[in-house]
């Protein structure tokens, strides 16, 4: 059993305790990825970026609220984080 299949059957067994969990997580990991973007300035690739990080969070909090299957939940939070955390990493790296 891989680790995704292992976070996914927690994450569906308790799926109603993960949902302010997530929530949290990809708010604070946007943010910080927001922050990083817009300390390097106000061009059009940062306004690009912070486009980008804010559709990922608001993408992943629209699937909770619309009550939407775990497995749809599940893979909105792992995009939001994968998208967040690339920023997080280029704006380190550059």
């Amino acid at each position: 059993m891989n680790y995704y299949q292992k976070f996914y059957i927690d994450f569906e067994e308790s799926f109603y305790m993960y949902i302010p969990l997530g929530i949290i997580l990809s708010s604070c990991i946007g943010s910080a990825a927001a922050m990083l973007a817009l300390m390097q300035g106000h061009g059009f690739t940062e306004m690009l970026q912070l486009l980008i990080v804010t559709v990922a969070c608001m993408g992943f909090n629209s699937t909770v609220l619309a009550n939407l299957k775990p497995k749809v939940v599940f893979h909105a939070l792992l995009l939001s984080l994968l998208v967040n955390i690339s920023i997080i990493i280029y704006h380190l790296i550059a």
